[in-house]
């Protein structure tokens, strides 16, 4: 299974970057860890990072085009781009929402995500190590069908009305 580790802003200095908040692991670190977890797993493991919104949402459609599954921290998008989580909600296969810290025990603005209602589930806290926790879930919903994110919506609007 195709899997992309997609990174929002800022991610990129991790080891650097508010150490308190996010540890000392580099995002090189990330990316090896990520790539050797995925490769011990059968996964294919693709680990990308930006800082502009537009390259992340082009990822996500050609995630969505190839049936991936994808590892998403969106880091501060998360808190308000509707477009990145319209794109997300594209994808046909499983995505996980990962933040290292725990975005509902810092700024009141951090608490909500927008992308998280298409995701197929949320890691958030856990460090890196969520990282990897995505990826095994991934690794065991391998065999599985396709996530149908318009059919999920329709049902969940039909339950709510």
């Amino acid at each position: 299974m195709k899997v992309y580790v997609l990174n929002g802003p800022n991610l990129g200095r991790l080891g650097t970057r508010q150490v308190d908040v996010y540890g000392v692991t580099t995002y090189s670190d990330l990316v090896d860890g990520c790539v050797e977890l995925g490769k011990t797993l059968g996964l294919d493991v693709e680990a990308r990072q930006t800082d502009a919104e537009h390259e992340m949402i082009g990822w996500l459609h050609d995630a969505a085009d190839e049936g991936a599954a994808v590892v998403l921290n969106p880091g501060a998008w998360s808190h308000y781009s509707y477009a990145l989580r319209d794109a997300c909600a594209l994808l046909r296969w499983p995505l996980v929402e990962v933040h290292i810290s725990n975005i509902h025990a810092r700024e009141e603005f951090r608490h909500h995500s927008v992308v998280s209602a298409v995701a197929t589930g949320v890691i958030c806290g856990l460090g890196v190590e969520g990282y990897h926790l995505a990826l095994r879930f991934l690794a065991a919903r391998a065999t599985i069908e396709p996530v149908d994110h318009a059919e999920a919506r329709q049902e969940a609007l039909e339950q709510a009305t």
